[in-house]
């Protein structure tokens, strides 16, 4: 049996967890002063309607009198990794999909633990116990069944679907709940006549596959039970990034250049704390109008130093700006083509250094005032701009 555990609402949880007084209120976080998209919104605000990934001039019309806030990733991050810590408490088989919510596979462990339902209630349990935080758990032998049980009982929830139980709990869903399935593959299902995973399992499979190719088969075989994937474990992030949508528009190179120091310095400590190299650096950049446009440059050496990969970073963005004048509302770097890092080197400490050396004793001792102090205690001063901007008493 498969576990899937999914933080309920996470970033907005740990926001109503902090101040007691914004419990059982509307709570957005992201998309604050109408900018941006919204990165988490709590049950009380999607009965208004708000979701991810909505824009927050929406979010902020369909609930004006919502408490919006700026979000905190490296917090909401470590909370994850303290959520992750429970998990392998309970098993070793863990696949995270991200900060929030994870596949576990009990199978191996229930002699220590007991059943797949009594991990799954600890697991739940030690979450609300230690973190004071709400998680939902769905129980399945099918990693698709066990992520749509797990959602289906949101608030809080907990859905176990037996083994001989798969086909009652999938046939009267829509077709929507499949893996795959997004608005524009309902509608086409819809015109097909495919409204339930039940028609979608009667059909047949044949038709399906020569109607819509693989993907048809693929739903097919969903609709009937069938799912050979496995939990994996140690899921590799493909890359790493921050990025940034300002209160005004920003258009002054000064101010964008801080802004990509900012930036650099944030995603290259998340790089390092992760023991990861990088060989692409990347440049998003959206325009008042909301087009957006992205560089990527690939590294010679894949590396983890800030100073490398803020030089790249600064160039990329002036070659956008020769390219695109206009005022810029977002600016986001990423880092891609992640390897693993070796084991740290013992340093000379008397032997002449290379410029090499210094910056990476220069991020070393970042990484650790910051780990102690804070991300704000200690940054470069082309960030000076950023930061102090950043962290302004709003009105």
């Amino acid at each position: 049996m498969i576990l899937h555990v999914d933080m309920d609402a996470f970033y907005a949880s740990i926001e109503q967890r902090d101040r007691p007084e914004l419990r059982g209120t509307p709570v957005v976080v992201g998309g604050s002063e109408g900018r941006g998209v919204v990165t988490a919104a709590s049950y009380e605000a999607r009965e208004y309607g708000i979701h991810s990934a909505m824009p927050g001039s929406r979010a902020v019309k369909l609930c004006p009198h919502a408490t919006f806030i700026r979000g905190r990733l490296d917090y909401y991050a470590a909370v994850g990794r303290a959520v992750r810590e429970i998990f392998h408490r309970f098993t070793p088989v863990v696949q995270p999909l991200s900060l929030d919510e994870a596949f576990l596979d009990v199978s191996g462990t229930i002699r220590l633990h007991g059943s797949p339902r009594e991990i799954g209630m600890s697991i739940r349990e030690t979450i609300r116990r230690e973190l004071n935080l709400p998680a939902s758990v769905g129980i399945a032998p099918l990693k698709f069944v066990a992520k749509i049980a797990s959602d289906i009982g949101k608030p809080n929830g907990f859905v176990e679907v037996p083994e001989n139980g798969v086909r009652e709990f999938l046939d009267p869903l829509p077709v929507a709940r499949l893996w795959g399935v997004g608005k524009v593959g309902q509608a086409k299902l819809q015109r097909m006549g495919y409204r339930t995973i039940s028609e979608l399992r009667v059909a047949d499979r044949d038709r399906l596959e020569s109607q819509l190719g693989r993907w048809g088969l693929h739903l097919w075989n969903l609709a009937n039970g069938i799912d050979a994937r496995r939990v994996v474990v140690d899921r590799q992030a493909k890359g790493i990034g921050h990025e940034r949508t300002f209160s005004e528009d920003l258009s002054d190179m000064e101010s964008l250049n801080s802004v990509v120091s900012y930036l650099c310095e944030q995603t290259c400590r998340r790089l390092r704390r992760a023991r990861r190299l990088t060989s692409t650096v990347t440049l998003k950049y959206r325009r008042e109008d909301f087009q957006t446009f992205s560089r990527a440059r690939k590294l010679s050496d894949p590396t983890d130093s800030t100073l490398e990969i803020l030089k790249v970073a600064e160039t990329l963005l002036a070659e956008m700006r020769q390219r695109q004048p206009r005022s810029v509302r977002l600016l986001g770097v990423s880092l891609g083509g992640l390897s693993e890092a070796d084991a740290p080197k013992q340093m000379n400490l008397f032997a002449e250094e290379s410029g090499d050396e210094a910056s990476s004793k220069v991020d070393s001792l970042s990484d650790e005032i910051a780990s102690k102090l804070g991300k704000h205690s200690v940054y470069r001063a082309s960030s000076h701009q950023w930061v102090d901007r950043k962290n302004q008493p709003r009105t």
